[in-house]
């Protein structure tokens, strides 16, 4: 015990006293990598150009692990090496789960954008043939407005209500079935809820394709992200706000309207434009309740109206020179709609949060 008590710190600790990295030595790393990867990429003759960049991006990640691992064992010690390498590897998994998603916003963008122009936007696909480079999505744009908000209309209040019984006021078996059934809602496929609509009120009542049965069969998949969604955030409420109000004689429903939601009324608003965003880009359930039409129908309740989607699937799967054209355009579209979605959710949930003072 005295022998170790008496050596000098190093010999206690080999890690300390060790020689840290200069900062240009990862990044000389990194660019070698990048350097290996691509010869690696060149000499396996990788046919496509994506398939080119992923595997000189998946060399060079594990040459640059491996790298930085050997020179800072050397230098620093095996302490920091480890670190160093586990660093590594959890920024290449967050790399290899972003790079899909980066591609297929470069492909959306580039197959896209030269279509996006302002004839595309203000004209519908009414007398277009399918060689005839003309047509726009004005009236799939309207059917999507329409149809999502007809859904939000009935999914939003519905939802809310349930979160509120949930959280406030259910308790027991019912409060029990009722988040089973949540549950159950959540894993539901989309084109079951489109054929309970399509065999219900159009197969066996006497009612034909329009734009309502669409919203319909869109709310039922709207309900439970919303109730889950707005369950949390009510939940997160502190109960101490409750028990303030209810010892000053405040009733229960005036505490939850004036005390409750405007607490959690940022969580809540994000949560309601998740939900928008998860539906607006459904195409099975609508393909079984809203039907085809190249026409504007700005009435949902008669006759069938296109969405988005649905126009988007429409043209990818028609012959013809200038439909891939109008269906990457679209997806761009639809793409948009929902990042500005996202974005207001965000700027929503800023606005509403407390302000530290």
């Amino acid at each position: 015990m005295s022998a170790v008590l008496d050596a000098s710190p190093r010999e206690r600790d080999p890690q300390l006293h060790t020689r840290p990295l200069a900062r240009w030595m990862p990044w000389a790393v990194g660019g070698v990598a990048v350097v290996l990867g691509l010869l690696v990429a060149t000499v396996l003759h990788a046919s496509a150009r994506g398939g080119r960049v992923l595997v000189a991006a998946v060399m060079a990640d594990a040459l640059f692990g491996v790298g930085i691992y050997a020179l800072s064992s050397a230098r620093e010690g095996s302490r920091r090496a480890t670190d160093r390498l586990v660093t590594t590897v959890v920024y290449s998994c967050f790399g290899l789960a972003v790079l899909p998603l980066v591609g297929l916003l470069a492909t959306t963008v580039k197959r896209g954008y030269s279509r996006m122009t302002p004839d595309f936007f203000t004209h519908s696909m009414r007398g277009v043939g399918p060689r005839d480079d003309a047509g726009g999505i004005y009236h799939a744009i309207v059917g999507t407005v329409e149809q999502v908000g007809i859904a939000s209309l009935i999914a939003v209040p519905l939802g809310l209500l349930v979160a509120v019984y949930l959280v406030e006021y259910g308790r027991g078996a019912l409060a029990k079935a009722v988040t089973f059934f949540v549950d159950v809602m959540t894993g539901i496929p989309s084109i079951v809820a489109g054929l309970f609509v399509f065999t219900l009120f159009i197969v066996i009542l006497p009612f034909h394709y329009n734009g309502f049965w669409g919203a319909l069969s869109l709310s039922i998949l709207m309900v439970p992200t919303v109730v889950r969604s707005s369950e949390e955030m009510l939940r997160l409420v502190p109960n101490e706000l409750r028990e303030a109000s209810f010892a000053l004689g405040v009733p229960r429903w005036k505490t939850i309207l004036s005390i409750v939601f405007p607490t959690a009324i940022a969580g809540i608003i994000t949560g309601i434009m998740l939900a928008v965003a998860r539906i607006i880009g459904e195409t099975a359930p609508l393909v079984l309740t809203t039907f085809f039409t190249d026409s504007i129908n700005m009435n949902p309740f008669s006759g069938p109206q296109v969405s988005l989607p649905l126009y988007v699937f429409n043209q990818a799967t028609s012959s013809g020179p200038y439909t891939q054209q109008r269906a990457w355009a679209a997806a761009l579209t639809l793409i948009l709609i929902v990042l500005v979605l996202n974005l207001v959710a965000r700027l929503v949930a800023w606005w509403r949060a407390p302000k530290a003072r």
